[in-house]
């Protein structure tokens, strides 16, 4: 079995607020010891994995292991590709997750750089309010439509509940401690943490970037959508919660 890699730690202290993000984010990926032994079976195999293999090698329904394989996609440990029936016959194209460099450490999901934060803070604050938030929800819907396509290539989520999963989870690894539940009438994203920090709450506009962001990931996992901002942190609210 394959050596398990080891966290790069940062070379400053981690804030309250990071290093509960981390954690959960490490958690949501290999809390459960069956999905740390699927990463790791998925590292040593070049090629890639299928859920029929995993499920095969640790005796689990396709179903199930799909799931696990997921959760390791939507934080970013594995890339997805999808693999073509060949003769143009009636089959469903199979995922493949593979680990894109196995020699690489795994690293804390913090993806956080306090330089680039603020200086997009500070070029946004430059633009008139209503042109500075359409093009920071822009970048994020294109950042989030990257991130679906590499979650999930070719293959739409059938279910909006089943795609706001994927999309907390991505999220979480990004730094956003976040989770999906049902909310009155509508279902909601409810960050806990924000990867943007003190920036966001000089320039609340920066918001817009992860509203983008799931507006894009539901694109391309579910289809179109129109996710408004309930709550901010940086409005002074304890959670950022975006309504879908």
């Amino acid at each position: 079995m394959a050596e398990q890699p080891e966290p790069v730690l940062s070379d400053r202290p981690l804030t309250d607020g990071e290093f509960a993000a981390e954690v959960i984010a490490v958690t949501t990926a290999f809390g459960d010891p069956t999905r740390r032994e699927i990463y790791l079976f998925a590292r040593d195999r070049e090629s890639g994995v299928t859920a029929s293999e995993v499920g095969e090698r640790f005796g689990l329904h396709p179903n199930v292991a799909r799931h696990h394989l997921d959760k390791l996609a939507g934080g970013g440990y594995l890339d997805v590709t999808v693999d073509r029936v060949d003769g143009g016959g009636a089959g469903r194209p199979s995922k493949r997750y593979r680990v894109q460099d196995a020699g690489l450490r795994l690293q804390l999901p913090s993806r956080r750089d306090d330089l680039l934060i603020t200086l997009l803070g500070r070029a946004l604050a430059l633009l008139p309010p209503a042109e500075a938030e359409a093009m920071a929800e822009d970048v994020g819907v294109k950042y989030g439509r990257r991130l679906a396509q590499a979650m999930a290539p070719g293959d739409a989520q059938r279910s909006v509940r089943t795609a706001l999963h994927a999309v907390a989870d991505a999220l979480t690894a990004h730094g956003f401690a976040a989770h999906a539940e049902a909310r009155g009438g509508s279902l909601a994203i409810i960050a806990e943490q924000c990867p943007f920090g003190t920036t966001a709450q000089e320039h609340p506009v920066i918001c817009a970037v992860d509203r983008g962001m799931v507006k894009g990931m539901l694109a391309g996992l579910y289809g179109d959508t129109r996710p408004e901002t309930e709550t901010s942190r940086a409005k002074g609210d304890d959670h950022c919660v975006t309504l879908v």
